[in-house]
């Protein structure tokens, strides 16, 4: 009597059979797609032979790797896994392409059921017969390996991503670690001089007039706010998984941050007696910008054109209203300049010059000046000059009037 086996394969369970002629019918959800196996499925329980087969249906939706593992493009397709070899019928007449090859399958599982007596026939009595592996097991296995290579990629890949942003931390924490830098010797000097100056027994500050008295106490107060500011931004980037700096940009007075910036960096470049000269236009526009994330662009390059600036040197600062919706603001000095080759790399993460590994720093100045002027939809770049000496130019966008 024929016997038909049709068995759905579950995702959970491993595939298994034994039978002479093993079958998979790969299905979809689509409705004509369920019209089309319901058919199939009829006409295999109407064939007229004596040969037991399983009929095993795979979802693709729920066993996509089984799908992968006989690179399949279509479905509905029936494949005859055992006997070898493997064949696979897809298309819109698979009933029709059955018909045809159904006796030769036939043909193929008595020449195998024949080859299995003619091998135990010849086997001692004492011989052990070893089953032969059952293919869809086999196939079973293979899925499983596919699927585990998919997940193996998937959890390289989030350790990729979990790497990158642990590195993204670490820079952050070194730029504003940096950074700090700044605007704690600024309060340290402030309080310093207050306290030098300060009399204990008449309760006044002695050789410091009023106004620089207030200075100093403004400069401090202002400069602890900068420092308040980048802890909040440590303990953001500790908790956080953003791959940016956060900005607030708001109306802002670039022309007064750059001589506000000038006037907190005035104690370093009058110790090189460097010349400052400045070229702000009294009329230049507000920009839309973050006031303490610019400050912290502008005292960079600063304090890079004061580093590399000679003693008697020159620093210049200047804005221009470069479009109506662009404000440019240059810083240039009359340093060693930069080398034409290097003016994208200075721009990386941790890169220095050759010429610098020698100087103070980290190199990851211009690394966060570039971050955060793109976070401003802005460009930031440098240009050497002929006799020496680089430029720094970064744009902002202008506040809409």
């Amino acid at each position: 009597m024929l016997k038909h086996d049709y068995m759905p394969v579950s995702p959970d369970q491993p595939l298994s059979s034994e039978a002479p002629l093993q079958l998979l019918l790969f299905v979809d959800g689509r409705p004509k797609s369920r019209q089309q196996v319901q058919r199939i499925r009829a006409y295999l329980k109407e064939l007229q032979t004596g040969y037991h087969f399983e009929l095993q249906i795979v979802d693709v939706g729920q066993q996509p790797y089984l799908a992968e593992h006989f690179k399949l493009v279509a479905t509905p397709a029936l494949i005859k896994i055992h006997p070898e070899p493997r064949q696979i019928i897809t298309g819109s007449n698979i009933i029709g392409q059955l018909k045809n090859w159904w006796p030769r399958w036939q043909a193929s599982v008595d020449a195998y059921l024949k080859l299995q007596e003619d091998l135990q026939e010849r086997l001692d009595e004492n011989s052990r017969v070893v089953s032969p592996k059952s293919t869809i097991t086999s196939v079973a296995v293979s899925a499983e390996l596919i699927r585990l290579s998919d997940e193996i990629f998937r959890l390289k890949q989030e350790q990729e991503k979990l790497q990158e942003q642990l590195q993204f931390k670490d820079r952050v924490i070194a730029v504003l670690a940096h950074d700090l830098r700044n605007p704690l010797t600024a309060v340290a000097i402030a309080i310093e001089t207050l306290q030098s100056n300060y009399n204990i027994e008449t309760g006044q500050f002695q050789r410091l007039k009023p106004a620089m008295t207030a200075h100093l106490l403004k400069q401090a107060r202002s400069q602890t706010k900068i420092i308040d500011r980048m802890i909040t931004d440590l303990l953001q980037v500790g908790r956080g998984n953003d791959t940016e700096l956060p900005i607030v940009p708001q109306k802002m007075d670039i022309r007064k941050l750059c001589i506000d910036v000038l006037e907190e960096l005035s104690d370093r470049y009058t110790a090189k007696s460097q010349q400052l000269e400045t070229d702000i236009p009294k009329d230049l526009p507000y920009v839309y910008a973050d006031p303490e994330r610019i400050h912290q662009v502008l005292v960079n390059l600063l304090d890079n054109a004061i580093k590399y600036t000679p003693v008697s040197g020159k620093i210049s600062v200047t804005g221009l209203h470069r479009t109506t919706q662009k404000v440019q603001i240059s810083i240039g000095d009359t340093g060693p300049g930069i080398p034409y080759e290097n003016r994208e790399q200075i721009f990386e993460n941790h890169f220095r010059l050759q010429r610098d590994q020698g100087t103070e720093g980290y190199g990851i100045g211009l690394c966060v000046c570039q971050r955060i002027i793109r976070a401003h939809y802005g460009h930031i770049w440098v240009d050497s000059v002929v006799n020496g000496g680089a430029w720094f130019h970064f744009t902002l966008p202008v506040y809409p009037s």
